[in-house]
């Protein structure tokens, strides 16, 4: 197969980790619900949350707006690994040293978490033990590669400074964690979630929270109009579904990057790699039913952002075709971040003023063993009062310089692209052909329209129901994506990801705009 046939896109995007793994079919919640602790999303994070909390004696009620564990979760690279990139050095220089040793403690506690548990409940989920690296082919990163070997040994982490790695390729430098690993994340969480259910908690699907109201604790309204009454509330849904306090629109932005899974004529070398410049690339390999996948991920950039979003496909792999002899690709996916100011994730109280309601967001690209450390953290708060990690990951903590400087940049580009999107002139080209999305007019308004391949026409309001900015048509996932807070809708108006909850309106007079289009032609 060459290069141009492996481009040719025919089939949807498929996540391995769903294509390997069955279904969930847990219930839609139809009738109003007392709990004492409410987790809003039913990722990584809400399943680890809830299932710690039952290894406490306390029981939680996890609710998730479509399946459980198939979002962010199911579209990973699954790297169970305290390496995130050059982080501890940055950390050191920013926030001090106090802070970075925490930061540690937490990633390496949650690799060591995630086997236990595995281990403990004969979990058999690809679990493999893996050294990872971050290399670099430029000079002006060696210094940096070589700080982040020395910061992080101080900090108790098994890291070394190496001028060459097992890729098929010469580096420049790179820094190597030992003791990390990679696995499968569905197998490892989806009995996880049976423990749950089984063990007096509860998992509702297809339920989505559209509102928290304050009263005597917390009462969280369902999209069918059904109640949750908690006392406490986690909020574990990426993008935080709440807005009336903590403004965390304002502190957190969505991005996108790809994944392709290779078969390769050559083994792969072993290790977990992703490289310290732009543009990213990652890579790992995992053992599948039908021999070695090779996960080459990277091409990131801001939702609603992305341009063609099939050439981040493509740019991997023309990558993956300079380093490896391609055979096939049976797997591709992509996925959606949050990204803080400053890097960490906010985990703790919502606010300084909510001593009951809790978040964790932000991981940055690092959600397997940061979700594991904010299950952790969160339980601690809420068994013991504290957690040891609690001030690197509060949500409240103190702005640095640089965070301040990434505040108004970042709010500056929502500003930007709002405006843009309400004055940027509409497309003369309204020829739409099958699998196609495009801007157009339609009697005076923007409007999205797409033709699926059997010719039918689906146009919608690209308005975002979040906060009003005009959506972009992302060609790669058939999506309709914002640019300023990462909400995606389906090309019917469904909402895929939050913040936003409320739908897409979809046009009324699709005929009347399918007779202005063959007029026009």
């Amino acid at each position: 197969m060459n290069i141009d046939e492996l481009k040719n896109f025919e089939k949807p995007p498929q996540s391995y980790w769903m294509a390997s793994t069955p279904e969930t079919e847990y219930p839609v919640l139809n009738e109003d619900l007392k709990a004492d602790i409410a987790i809003i999303g039913g990722g990584i994070t809400g399943v680890l949350f809830a299932y710690l909390l039952g290894k406490e004696g306390l029981k939680a009620v996890v609710v998730e707006a479509d399946r459980i564990l198939q979002a962010t979760t199911g579209h990973t690279t699954a790297k169970i690994t305290s390496q995130h990139g050059l982080i501890y050095s940055k950390i050191k220089n920013q926030m001090g040293e106090e802070f970075a040793k925490q930061y540690a403690d937490a990633n390496e506690s949650a690799i060591r978490m995630i086997g236990e548990i595995a281990k403990e409940n004969s979990i058999e989920c690809d679990y493999v033990s893996q050294s990872a690296y971050v290399y670099t082919l430029q000079n002006e990163y060696v210094n940096k590669i070589s700080d982040e070997a020395k910061v992080a040994s101080s900090l108790g982490i098994k890291a070394v400074c190496l001028d060459k790695t097992p890729l098929p390729f010469p580096v420049k430098a790179a820094v190597r964690f030992d003791n990390q690993a990679q696995f499968h994340p569905r197998k490892f969480l989806l009995p996880l979630a049976e423990k749950i259910a089984g063990s007096g908690g509860q998992i509702f699907e297809q339920t989505r929270i559209v509102n928290i109201e304050e009263d005597d604790g917390y009462a969280l309204i369902t999209d069918q109009g059904k109640k949750i009454t908690a006392h406490r509330v986690i909020i574990a849904s990426h993008y935080p579904c709440y807005n009336k306090t903590g403004l965390y629109f304002t502190r957190i932005y969505s991005e996108r990057s790809y994944v392709i899974a290779i078969k390769a004529k050559e083994k792969y070398p072993g290790g977990m790699y992703i490289t310290a410049e732009e543009p990213g690339r990652s890579l790992r390999s995992q053992i599948s039913d039908d021999g070695e996948l090779i996960l080459v991920g990277g091409e990131h950039h801001k939702t609603g952002q992305g341009a063609d979003t099939v050439k981040h496909y493509e740019a991997l792999i023309d990558f993956a075709d300079k380093t490896f002899t391609l055979e096939d690709i049976p797997y591709r996916w992509s996925t959606q971040d949050c990204m803080t100011l400053d890097g960490i994730p906010y985990v703790g109280h919502f606010t300084s003023k909510t001593p009951n309601m809790y978040i964790a967001t932000g991981y940055g690209k690092w959600g397997m063993t940061n979700s594991m450390a904010s299950a952790m953290l969160l339980k601690d708060l809420i068994v013991n009062g504290e957690s040891p990690w609690q001030d690197v990951y509060n949500p409240s903590r103190q702005t640095i310089v640089a965070s301040a400087k990434n505040f108004v940049v970042e709010n500056f580009n929502v500003a930007e692209k709002l405006i843009e999107g309400k004055i940027s002139p509409l497309p003369k080209d309204i020829d739409i052909k099958p699998g196609e999305g495009k801007i157009i007019e339609a009697n005076g308004q923007r409007a999205g329209a797409y033709r699926d391949e059997q010719g039918t026409l689906h146009v919608v309001d690209t308005t975002c129901t979040h906060m009003g900015c005009e959506l972009s048509w992302n060609s790669a996932e058939k999506s309709w994506d914002c640019p300023c807070h990462g909400s995606r809708f389906s090309y019917e108006g469904d909402v895929v990801e939050g913040p936003a909850v409320k739908p897409l309106n979809a046009h009324k007079d699709v005929n009347t705009i399918e007779k202005l289009i063959k007029d026009h032609f």
